[in-house]
């Protein structure tokens, strides 16, 4: 995970709802917010 990863990941945490618009899918599909609830993606077309 790079920093604007990184960034993305802290924002949608502290948001609660762990929401977040990416292109790279990869980081996100394994990462976890608050270490169980997946990272969901808005873009249309992601996982």
């Amino acid at each position: 995970m790079d920093l604007a990863d990184a960034s993305r990941a802290l924002l949608a945490e502290k948001g609660g709802e762990g929401r977040i618009v990416s292109t790279d899918e990869r980081d996100f599909h394994t990462d976890r917010w608050k270490n169980q609830h997946p990272f969901r993606n808005l873009l249309p077309g992601q996982v």
